[in-house]
């Protein structure tokens, strides 16, 4: 079973659902020349000025892979062209006092340049011994 199938995106959202989980982001960890793009949330917005891998919500009736190509485009200006493999969920409060799995892609992107930013103030190519002020989810996700 391929990680893109609908039987293995069905599974993770039956094991999230079962754990109470009842809001999912998608995100990609896009890679280029043994790095990693990272964007920074914008300081007034919730974990302002955290770096992270570009990420979503999963919008009602929409896949985790629709929201995986959607969430990249619109954040980073990229388009996914396959997704290499799943690394793996992590848990987190949300901002409505609820809780978020974020389930994570390995992903290549058609061209890694130029980035443009929607909802970001800045972005860069982050070596994985080199990181930023990221989350120990994120930086645990890294290691992997």
């Amino acid at each position: 079973m391929t990680v893109t199938s609908a039987e293995f995106l069905a599974g993770l959202v039956s094991e999230a659902r079962q754990d109470g989980i009842t809001s999912f982001v998608a995100a990609a960890v896009v890679t280029e020349a043994a790095r990693i793009l990272l964007v920074r949330r914008k300081p007034d917005d919730f974990m302002g000025g955290l770096w992270e891998i570009p990420s979503g919500k999963v919008e009602e009736g929409e896949s985790i892979l629709d929201a995986l190509h959607r969430e990249t485009a619109e954040e980073t200006g990229l388009t996914i062209g396959a997704v290499d493999g799943y690394i793996g969920h992590f848990d987190y409060p949300n901002s409505r006092g609820g809780t978020t799995r974020q389930f994570n892609f390995a992903v290549t992107v058609a061209k890694a340049e130029p980035v443009v930013l929607s909802e970001h103030d800045a972005h860069q190519w982050a070596l994985p011994d080199d990181l930023p002020e990221v989350s120990d989810a994120v930086r645990e996700l890294i290691a992997r």
